[in-house]
């Protein structure tokens, strides 16, 4: 069969992914060179629910600054989003409390919340104008001398180089948290336009997220146990609503549970992201993070950023070698993926360890951050743009 050569191929259409080859056609003389895999790209998303052969996805995504402008520049910002202009962290039973503001840090908004099924559907809506081949379907790939070839059916391609984009968890470090995220759409009594809510409770993280769909809806991320998840996703609208405004306390007002819950176990996965001398990995394919501070997309799109920056000398003339640029990227990226896999991974850790004492000098962590502004915006500038290097 005749085997159709491209000079990178990316395994994975998810947001990530898909921003990639849109950074990448946009530095390449010829986009059709560029071959994204994945599931369902060629049939247009409804961008409020999934395409029609896969369901709506539940997730909403908080997207610092630095990727929602990186999206506009890729014309993928979708048409609805909330903005977050202050962060309000806080400890459940502790005095402390950092309250993080756009203004103190000269940014337009700290971030903006999307819809998952917005953001691919807008995505996907830019690559169909880009020129980057698409194909559905998402096998394996594997170096064959100069190649990287992928089989898909009865016919193969093959690339120069590959990217593993997709949800293949990375090998190396791990930890299991013992903790399930559950995740709940609902309108507050008296809501705060443009405020997001980060409490640490003794079981795990609680987060509160401003949503698209209306000034008084919040995304509920509420990170616990898995016995204490199974008792809210078994709980009435009501029931579950008295609890949440218990652990969250009375910022909000009292909370009406609408629409469906979900739940999603929590672990650490990080591995190298060169896999060996043909293939990257970026994204989760690279470090999958706990949700704590909303990091882990942010972190992708900024591999995704870099990888094509690194690239872009190589895509001009892709006839020469590009495997010292893998490898300069993946040095590159350590310090910024390491940093943030750092922090996302003791937050959740060190507020749950029951120890009064730990507790105690967390709260005192947090009112120190409050009083300390350098601080606070040296963590805050770590948390919106990353370790640069």
């Amino acid at each position: 069969m005749d085997s159709p050569t491209y000079d990178i191929a990316i395994s994975g259409a998810g947001p990530v992914g898909s921003a990639l080859a849109l950074i990448l056609a946009s530095k390449s003389p010829d986009p059709t060179r560029i071959a994204l895999l994945g599931r369902h790209m060629t049939q247009p998303d409804d961008t409020t629910g999934g395409s029609p052969t896969r369901p709506p996805d539940p997730r909403t995504l908080a997207l610092n600054h630095g990727s929602r402008v990186l999206l506009e520049q890729l014309g993928a910002w979708p048409e609805q989003s909330a903005n977050i202009d202050a962060v309000h962290v806080s400890q459940q039973g502790r005095l402390g409390r950092t309250l993080i503001d756009h203004q103190e840090l000269g940014v337009p908004r700290l971030g903006s919340v999307v819809a998952y099924d917005a953001l691919l559907g807008s995505l996907h809506g830019a690559l169909r104008a880009s020129g980057v081949t698409l194909i559905d379907a998402s096998p394996p790939g594997h170096v064959d001398g100069a190649r990287v070839r992928f089989k898909i059916g009865d016919k193969h391609i093959s690339s120069a180089l590959a990217v593993q984009s997709d949800g293949s968890r990375p090998r190396g470090v791990q930890r299991h948290y013992n903790q399930h995220a559950v995740l709940a759409t609902v309108r507050a009594v008296r809501p705060k336009p443009g405020w997001a809510f980060e409490r640490f409770t003794a079981q795990g993280p609680l987060a509160a997220l401003p949503q698209p769909q209306g000034k008084d809806l919040y995304g509920i991320v509420w990170c616990c146990s898995p016995i204490q998840a199974e008792t809210l996703m078994a709980q009435s609208d009501e029931a579950f609503s008295a609890v949440l405004h218990e652990t969250f306390g009375d910022r909000l007002g009292r909370f009406q549970c609408i629409g469906e819950r979900h739940v999603f176990p929590l672990s650490l996965h990080a591995g190298p992201s060169l896999v060996n001398v043909r293939t990257i990995a970026i994204g989760n394919a690279a470090q999958t993070l706990h949700p704590v501070a909303g990091q882990g997309l942010n972190l992708g799109l900024r591999d995704a950023a870099q990888l094509g920056q690194a690239l872009a000398p190589w895509l001009a003339r892709p006839q020469g070698d590009a495997t010292h640029l893998l490898d300069q990227f993946a040095r590159n990226r350590r310090p910024d993926r390491w940093l943030t896999a750092g922090i996302t991974d003791f937050l959740p850790r060190v507020f749950t360890t029951g120890n009064p004492l730990v507790e105690h000098a967390c709260g005192l962590a947090l009112l120190t951050l409050d009083l300390v502004p350098p601080l606070r915006n040296s963590l805050a500038r770590q948390l919106l743009q990353g370790l640069r290097t």
